[in-house]
Protein backbone atom coordinates (compact mmCIF):
# COMPACT_ATOMS: atom_id res chain seq x y z
CA UNK A 1 0.00 0.00 0.00
CA UNK A 2 0.86 3.28 -0.73
CA UNK A 3 0.00 5.39 2.11
CA UNK A 4 -0.17 8.38 0.50
CA UNK A 5 -1.93 7.64 -2.54
CA UNK A 6 -4.25 4.73 -0.83
CA UNK A 7 -3.35 2.19 -4.60
CA UNK A 8 -4.20 -0.92 -2.52
CA UNK A 9 -7.62 -1.21 -1.27
CA UNK A 10 -7.98 -1.71 2.36
CA UNK A 11 -10.37 -4.97 1.26
CA UNK A 12 -7.05 -5.98 -0.60
CA UNK A 13 -5.33 -5.87 2.60
CA UNK A 14 -7.50 -7.44 4.48
CA UNK A 15 -7.65 -10.57 2.39
CA UNK A 16 -4.14 -11.00 2.10
CA UNK A 17 -3.07 -10.21 5.55
CA UNK A 18 -0.96 -13.09 7.05
CA UNK A 19 0.99 -13.91 9.66
CA UNK A 20 1.30 -11.48 12.40
CA UNK A 21 4.55 -9.77 12.17
CA UNK A 22 6.83 -10.69 15.40
CA UNK A 23 7.84 -8.08 17.92
CA UNK A 24 11.64 -7.64 17.15
CA UNK A 25 10.56 -7.30 13.43
CA UNK A 26 7.99 -4.68 14.45
CA UNK A 27 10.80 -2.39 15.96
CA UNK A 28 12.56 -2.63 12.95
CA UNK A 29 9.62 -1.78 10.38
CA UNK A 30 9.23 1.27 12.81
CA UNK A 31 12.42 2.25 12.36
CA UNK A 32 12.82 2.28 8.80
CA UNK A 33 8.83 3.59 8.27
CA UNK A 34 10.87 6.53 10.70
CA UNK A 35 13.50 7.41 7.87
CA UNK A 36 10.27 7.27 4.94
CA UNK A 37 10.32 3.53 4.11
CA UNK A 38 6.97 3.21 2.45
CA UNK A 39 7.61 -0.87 2.06
CA UNK A 40 8.36 -1.30 5.54
CA UNK A 41 5.10 0.73 6.72
CA UNK A 42 3.29 -1.20 4.14
CA UNK A 43 3.98 -4.21 6.05
CA UNK A 44 3.36 -2.91 9.25
CA UNK A 45 0.17 -1.98 7.85
CA UNK A 46 -0.90 -5.49 6.42
CA UNK A 47 -0.20 -6.73 10.14
CA UNK A 48 -2.78 -3.96 11.62
CA UNK A 49 -5.73 -3.57 8.94
CA UNK A 50 -7.52 -6.94 10.49
CA UNK A 51 -8.26 -5.26 14.25
CA UNK A 52 -8.45 -1.83 12.59
CA UNK A 53 -11.42 -2.72 10.77
CA UNK A 54 -12.65 -4.92 13.33
CA UNK A 55 -12.42 -2.34 15.61
CA UNK A 56 -13.64 0.63 13.51
CA UNK A 57 -16.72 -1.34 12.72
CA UNK A 58 -17.56 -2.00 16.53
CA UNK A 59 -17.54 1.79 17.11
CA UNK A 60 -19.40 3.01 13.70
CA UNK A 61 -21.40 0.09 13.20
CA UNK A 62 -20.64 0.99 9.18
CA UNK A 63 -18.97 -0.67 6.61
CA UNK A 64 -18.31 2.35 4.70
CA UNK A 65 -17.76 4.44 7.94
CA UNK A 66 -14.89 1.85 9.82
CA UNK A 67 -13.10 1.71 6.06
CA UNK A 68 -13.45 5.68 5.86
CA UNK A 69 -11.99 5.76 9.70
CA UNK A 70 -9.39 3.34 8.72
CA UNK A 71 -7.98 4.91 5.47
CA UNK A 72 -7.84 8.38 7.60
CA UNK A 73 -5.74 7.10 10.53
CA UNK A 74 -3.22 4.86 8.45
CA UNK A 75 -2.75 8.28 6.57
CA UNK A 76 -2.50 10.28 9.64
CA UNK A 77 -0.11 7.68 10.93
CA UNK A 78 2.46 7.52 7.71
CA UNK A 79 2.15 11.35 8.05
CA UNK A 80 3.02 11.83 11.69
CA UNK A 81 5.77 8.46 11.70
CA UNK A 82 8.34 11.08 11.86
CA UNK A 83 6.69 12.16 14.99
CA UNK A 84 6.88 8.58 17.29
CA UNK A 85 9.80 8.34 19.45
CA UNK A 86 9.30 4.58 21.09
CA UNK A 87 9.12 2.05 18.00
CA UNK A 88 7.75 -0.42 20.73
CA UNK A 89 4.59 1.98 21.42
CA UNK A 90 3.48 1.64 17.79
CA UNK A 91 0.27 -0.09 18.06
CA UNK A 92 -0.74 1.46 20.91
CA UNK A 93 -0.10 4.94 19.23
CA UNK A 94 -1.70 3.24 15.64
CA UNK A 95 -4.34 2.40 17.64
CA UNK A 96 -4.90 6.01 19.46
CA UNK A 97 -4.72 7.38 16.15
CA UNK A 98 -7.36 5.18 14.54
CA UNK A 99 -9.73 5.69 17.84
CA UNK A 100 -9.62 9.68 17.02
CA UNK A 101 -10.59 8.99 13.23
CA UNK A 102 -13.80 6.72 14.33
CA UNK A 103 -14.39 9.63 17.28
CA UNK A 104 -14.33 12.52 14.54
CA UNK A 105 -15.99 10.83 11.68
CA UNK A 106 -18.72 9.39 14.42
CA UNK A 107 -19.36 12.86 15.38
CA UNK A 108 -20.09 14.10 12.09
CA UNK A 109 -22.10 11.22 10.89
CA UNK A 110 -23.92 10.23 13.92
CA UNK A 111 -25.22 6.96 13.24
CA UNK A 112 -23.95 3.86 14.07
CA UNK A 113 -24.79 -0.08 15.89
CA UNK A 114 -22.92 -2.55 17.68
CA UNK A 115 -22.15 -5.47 15.84
CA UNK A 116 -19.24 -7.57 17.39
CA UNK A 117 -19.76 -7.22 20.91
CA UNK A 118 -21.94 -10.54 22.73
CA UNK A 119 -24.13 -9.88 25.27
CA UNK A 120 -22.19 -11.45 27.50
CA UNK A 121 -19.47 -9.03 27.01
CA UNK A 122 -21.23 -6.34 28.52
CA UNK A 123 -20.80 -6.96 32.17
CA UNK A 124 -19.71 -4.63 34.90
CA UNK A 125 -16.93 -2.50 34.41
CA UNK A 126 -14.87 -2.97 37.39
CA UNK A 127 -14.46 -7.05 36.57
CA UNK A 128 -11.27 -7.95 35.24
CA UNK A 129 -11.30 -7.43 30.97
CA UNK A 130 -10.67 -11.56 30.94
CA UNK A 131 -13.14 -12.59 33.21
CA UNK A 132 -16.08 -14.26 31.31
CA UNK A 133 -18.41 -14.92 34.82
CA UNK A 134 -20.98 -12.45 33.93
CA UNK A 135 -23.85 -13.68 31.96
CA UNK A 136 -27.15 -12.17 30.51
CA UNK A 137 -30.72 -13.16 32.75
CA UNK A 138 -32.54 -15.38 31.21
CA UNK A 139 -35.17 -13.87 29.28
CA UNK A 140 -32.85 -10.74 29.02
CA UNK A 141 -32.47 -8.29 26.12
CA UNK A 142 -31.70 -9.49 22.86
CA UNK A 143 -28.92 -8.93 20.41
CA UNK A 144 -31.73 -6.47 18.36
CA UNK A 145 -31.89 -4.80 21.77
CA UNK A 146 -28.40 -3.93 22.03
CA UNK A 147 -27.80 -2.70 18.55
CA UNK A 148 -30.24 -0.44 19.41
CA UNK A 149 -29.28 0.74 22.87
CA UNK A 150 -25.88 1.12 21.56
CA UNK A 151 -26.41 3.23 18.83
CA UNK A 152 -28.06 5.69 20.54
CA UNK A 153 -25.12 6.10 22.94
CA UNK A 154 -22.14 8.80 21.95
CA UNK A 155 -19.27 7.83 19.92
CA UNK A 156 -17.08 8.28 22.81
CA UNK A 157 -19.57 6.36 24.52
CA UNK A 158 -19.09 3.53 22.09
CA UNK A 159 -15.26 3.88 21.68
CA UNK A 160 -14.37 3.13 25.34
CA UNK A 161 -16.72 -0.05 25.60
CA UNK A 162 -15.25 -1.14 22.52
CA UNK A 163 -11.58 -0.89 23.70
CA UNK A 164 -12.47 -2.36 26.65
CA UNK A 165 -14.87 -5.48 26.08
CA UNK A 166 -14.19 -5.82 22.36
CA UNK A 167 -10.14 -5.42 22.34
CA UNK A 168 -9.74 -6.71 26.25
CA UNK A 169 -8.19 -3.43 27.20
CA UNK A 170 -7.70 -2.79 30.55
CA UNK A 171 -8.64 0.54 31.93
CA UNK A 172 -4.78 1.76 32.05
CA UNK A 173 -4.48 0.82 28.12
CA UNK A 174 -7.30 2.99 27.59
CA UNK A 175 -6.01 5.48 29.14
CA UNK A 176 -3.21 5.50 27.52
CA UNK A 177 -4.98 5.20 23.67
CA UNK A 178 -6.81 8.04 24.75
CA UNK A 179 -4.05 9.83 26.38
CA UNK A 180 -6.08 10.84 29.49
CA UNK A 181 -5.79 9.78 33.11
CA UNK A 182 -6.45 6.26 34.74
CA UNK A 183 -8.90 7.90 36.71
CA UNK A 184 -10.97 9.85 33.91
CA UNK A 185 -10.74 6.29 31.99
CA UNK A 186 -12.41 4.64 34.51
CA UNK A 187 -15.17 7.07 34.66
CA UNK A 188 -15.57 7.39 31.25
CA UNK A 189 -16.10 3.90 31.10
CA UNK A 190 -18.49 3.31 33.96
CA UNK A 191 -20.68 6.15 32.60
CA UNK A 192 -20.52 4.92 29.08
CA UNK A 193 -22.00 1.62 30.77
CA UNK A 194 -24.55 3.23 32.84
CA UNK A 195 -25.36 4.97 29.71
CA UNK A 196 -26.05 1.81 27.83
CA UNK A 197 -27.70 0.47 30.60
CA UNK A 198 -30.36 3.56 30.59
CA UNK A 199 -30.51 3.49 26.58
CA UNK A 200 -31.30 -0.20 26.47
CA UNK A 201 -34.46 0.30 29.61
CA UNK A 202 -35.33 3.06 26.77
CA UNK A 203 -35.66 0.16 24.06
CA UNK A 204 -37.44 -2.16 26.06
CA UNK A 205 -40.24 -0.34 27.35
Amino acid sequence: MDPTSGSRSLSALASGAGERVLPNQRVLLVERARGGDRAAFEELVDDFVERALRTAMAILGNDSDARDATQDAFLAAWRGMRGLRDPERFDAWLKQILVNSCRALGRRRRRSAVREIPIDELRAVDEPADDRGWQPERGGPSLDDIEHAFGRLSVDERSVLVLHHLERHSVVDIAAILAIPVGTAKSRLFNARRSLERALEAELR
